[in-house]
């Protein structure tokens, strides 16, 4: 059985994804910084934080003060962190559906997205229903192509919402497609959307919110009265420091002839007699099969190739470049040991993808040990 530090957690298997929770804070007072003071900050809970975990996160951050409202992807996300004792206002993101889920919204005091005038008229049905006034966000799509109100409709959708006893236009907001890339793009998204705000009228102020991450850190014009950073408190945008870490342990090791294979398909061949240590992570864990033959881990201090096929369970690392390597020595995918370091964005380049999508696809398995 293993304990690892930072937590009470017990757990057998020697794989094990670490968060930092004061970066956490850190990075969303450094965010906050480049924000103006009176914009408000919706932190992006979602997809159980980016792979880091919801509850844990959100605490931290509800415990800095650093953050007015929490966003997620779903009710079940929001139940989550309303039974986990959050305070703090609570976004549902996504377009609730069925629209039963308006009833479990306002029981657990969780703000819906209105994304369509058929939404509107179910919460007007939940509102009535739960005998309250029901707060809610409206949604403009302004060119992502998903899900929200035509810029067309959105003014219609709003003075319906407004002139409902029992409900509140708390926010209008939308999504930009491409803040990261397209900077014409995204100008038009934005303006597209001041001239559907500006035909808006409610008798009351509500929030105007466009930007995430990258796009409040690149547009002045998104700022608004509210961001919702996501990628940047988990430090996986540039200039903010990296919250997970994922690491395991050596429980294998070997020494292979010139010409031996190792792993499904004989992917890989050795050229001259190697090392070859066994590490119990594969891509049930969420650590990509596209890494086979490709990625590095960090083993005292040094880069050791990954070599043959990442398995469902296990991958095997060339080792013999660190030849006081031993079994039960650290071996770490994601983060730092020494000098090294090995980040999400590293990954997920070699694996053609983005570093979202790689802590995100980190499993429920893998047991997450907070440092406080």
């Amino acid at each position: 059985m293993t304990a690892q530090p930072g937590s009470s957690r017990r757990f057998f298997r020697p794989t094990w994804a670490e968060v930092d929770l004061s970066q956490i804070g850190a990075n969303l007072r450094r965010f906050r910084e480049k924000i103006p003071k009176k914009t408000k900050l919706m932190f992006v809970v979602k997809a159980n934080a980016y792979g880091h975990g919801a509850a844990a996160c959100a605490k931290a951050a509800e415990k800095a003060r650093a953050a007015d409202w929490l966003g997620v992807s779903s009710v079940e996300e929001g139940v989550l962190l309303r039974e986990a004792e959050l305070k703090l206002p609570i976004l549902v993101l996504g377009s609730l559906y069925p629209f039963e889920s308006f009833l479990a919204a306002a029981e657990y005091r969780l703000t819906p997205t209105v994304a369509s005038f058929e939404a509107a008229r179910r919460l007007v049905d939940a509102a009535a229903r739960v005998g309250r006034r029901l707060g809610c966000h409206l949604k403009i799509d302004t060119g992502m192509g998903r899900i929200g109100v035509s810029p067309a409709a959105g003014a219609a959708v709003a003075s319906f919402i407004a002139e409902q006893p029992h409900l509140k236009l708390e926010g209008v907001y939308t999504h930009l497609a491409s803040a990261e890339s397209d900077r014409a793009r995204t100008s038009a998204q934005l303006a597209r959307f001041q001239e559907t705000l500006r035909k808006v009228s409610a008798p009351a102020r509500f929030l105007r919110h466009a930007a995430n991450s990258a796009a409040a850190l690149s547009y002045a014009a998104a700022r608004l009265d509210l961001v919702r950073p996501g990628g940047a408190i988990y430090g996986l945008c540039a200039g903010f420091s990296p919250v997970l870490s994922l690491k395991s342990k050596i429980v294998f090791l070997k020494t292979v002839a010139p010409g031996s294979t190792v792993g499904y398909g004989a992917t890989f061949r050795a050229r001259r007699a190697a090392r070859i240590a066994t590490v119990p992570v594969g891509y049930a864990d969420g650590y990509p099969r596209l890494l086979s033959n490709k990625a590095s881990v960090l083993i005292g201090g040094k880069r050791c190739p990954v070599v043959g096929r990442v398995s469902m369970d296990m991958l095997t690392v060339d080792v013999t470049a660190a030849p006081a390597a031993r079994v039960g020595e650290d071996v770490v995918l994601i983060g730092r040991q020494g000098r090294q370091a090995i980040t999400a964005q590293d990954i997920a380049k070699t694996a053609g993808t983005i570093s979202y999508e790689v802590t995100c696809a980190i499993s429920s398995r893998v047991p997450r040990v907070y440092l406080p």
